[in-house]
């Protein structure tokens, strides 16, 4: 597994992960995710452009974001979800949890394949 961080927009920093997101890989992207959350952004975006297999442990950094940023007042934005993953994250349900409003009433809306700006899918 590889992952980048960009931190050009300062309010949403994003995390570009490739390769496979496994059991035995996902440690240092779930240990990215709690730094940046920490800092409290706006946004915390993960782009998985080069993701090319995720598991169930996987899937659980995903959930674990989204957790960790809603209780921070962070929103969660997927970009570049590649095909198997928007299937996965709709058959777990996760596509339902990442869709729920923010406890300040905000909307997060990070729906793989849909029209908002928390989430883009690609083929």
């Amino acid at each position: 597994m590889s992952i980048s961080v960009d931190r050009s927009v300062p309010a949403a920093p994003a995390i570009r992960v490739g390769g496979d997101l496994a059991f035995t890989t996902a440690e240092p992207l779930r240990t990215e995710i709690d730094r940046l959350v920490a800092e409290r952004p706006q946004t915390l975006v993960l782009d998985f452009g080069d993701l090319l297999f995720i598991d169930s442990t996987g899937l659980s950094v995903i959930v674990h974001a989204w957790r960790e940023g809603q209780q921070g007042g962070t929103s969660l934005e997927l970009r570049h979800t590649p095909r198997f993953l928007a299937v996965i994250l709709d058959m777990t349900g996760v596509t339902g949890l990442l869709d729920r409003p923010q406890p300040d009433g905000r909307e997060e809306a990070a729906a793989p394949g849909g029209s908002t700006a928390a989430a883009s899918a690609s083929a």
